[in-house]
Formats: C-alpha cells, structure tokens, sequence
C-alpha cells in the first residue's frame, strides 16, 4: 500500500501506492499513519507525501465504508482523523506532493503538511464532501480555514467545490505548481532548503507557527463529533453514496 522512498538530506518520501486511485481505506490509513509517525525515529528529518502520477488519492474508499457497521465506520473516522492529527503534529516539516487529483479525503489529508506543490494542468482538488452526502466536521473546516481564510473556506466547504490547479494557486490552497512528473522533486528541493536553515531556529519557530493546528489536532480521540456517524447513516447520505457506487460500477 506504501512505498518508502529514501532521498538525499534526510528526506523520506511515502508514496501512496493502492491501485487504482489510491482511495482510503482503513489499511491505508494505518499503514500511512504508522509510517508518518515512525518517520522521525527512522532517520527521516522530513516527509514528503505523494501519489501516483495524474493521481494522489481518490478520497475515501466509499465501497468499502458504506459496507461498515456503525461501529466500523467509527473505527476508520477515529482512524483518518488520526493520520490527519499525525501530520498536524508531526516532529519533521511534511510537504504533500500532490500528484495529480485530489479530491475529498485527498485534500484534507493535504491540509496538515507544512507546505503544498501540485501538479498544473487538468488537475483538480477540492474538498467535495458535500455533493457526497457528508458533511464536513468543524476540526477539518479549521485545517481549512487556516490556510485559505474563513470566507473563501466557506464558499467552497459549503458548495463541495472542486477547483482545478491555477485556481487552487491562486486562492492558496497549494503553494506552488509544477509539472506532473516534477512535483516529487520540487517537494524535495522545498524541503531540501528548509531543513539547511539552522535546525533548532527552524523547528521552534515551526512549533510556535503550528501551534494553533496542534492545540486541536494535537488529541483526536474524541475529535470526530458522534453527530456525523449520525448523519452518515441518514437516509440522506445513504441514498447520494449509493448512487456514487452505482455510478463508479456503470463506469
């Protein structure tokens, strides 16, 4: 499910590798919190997260968590919060090298590393939640908001928005763009130069810049709000995301 990628400078790169759109599950998201969290100890000094080519993650894998009882719908929204927390508070700088595609689970997941270089064109990223029969849980409008500014975060929170790369450029929401095939190494190159600043000056000053996304991120146990298991099992929700895996099946 994840390829481990040693680059110069202490750097690691966890490549997303779960064919064919790289969608979570709840393998996934373990396997790619516990190599975020083991990163450090293993001699990374910093992480850059990518997919494959053209794209990063499909979002959640909603076949296999429509077929969840409640208690293991839970046990994988318990499970993705907690790789977003991992991120939020990782010990190394996280650079989210996106692919390609981002939608959904693809975006927040982004939201929590230091800095964001996606692949320019056709391109697109968004958190679509909405227009999936979901919600989107106040901790994860804060990783939004924090980055894009609270209007622009409602607009496009509210509306299930999915806009293409220039366009997450500009409103930032990425940092930069680069060509597909060099979105990995211009991640590296970000990250290259950051960790030859002074480590100490760097790290603290990191900390105290993050501390806000720590401070909610820093303990996900009781994070996730017991309204939107609720409201996942509604009929509401229910009847969109069947229809989405019917559409998925016809394609």
């Amino acid at each position: 499910m994840l390829d481990i990628l040693p680059h110069d400078g202490g750097i690691h790169e966890i490549r997303m590798a779960r064919a064919p759109v790289n969608a979570f599950d709840f393998g996934l998201v373990q396997a790619l919190r516990e190599a975020i969290v083991d990163a450090p100890s293993n001699g990374a000094r910093g992480i850059v997260l990518s997919g494959a080519q053209g794209m990063f993650s499909a979002g959640v894998d909603v076949p296999a968590l429509i077929q969840r009882d409640r208690a293991g719908v839970k046990e994988f929204w318990d499970a993705f919060f907690a790789l977003c927390g991992a991120i939020a508070t990782s010990s190394v700088p996280t650079v989210a090298a996106i692919t390609g595609h981002s939608p959904a689970g693809g975006a927040v997941v982004s939201l929590f590393c230091d800095y964001r270089v996606m692949a320019h064109g056709v391109y697109k990223i968004g958190l679509n939640e909405v227009q999936v029969g979901l919600s989107v849980p106040e901790p994860i409008q804060f990783a939004m908001r924090r980055i894009v500014g609270a209007y622009r975060a409602e607009r496009l929170l509210v509306a299930g928005a999915m806009v293409d790369a220039e366009q997450a450029h500009a409103i930032g929401l990425v940092d930069e763009l680069a060509a597909v095939e060099q979105v990995v190494t211009r991640s590296v190159q970000w990250l290259d130069d950051l960790l030859k600043l002074p480590t100490k000056a760097m790290l603290r000053t990191r900390a105290i810049a993050r501390a806000d996304l720590t401070a909610v991120w820093g303990d996900t146990t009781h994070l996730l709000d017991p309204g939107f298991i609720d409201d996942f099992f509604g009929e509401e929700t229910q009847t969109v995301m069947k229809a989405l895996i019917a559409r998925l099946k016809s394609k």
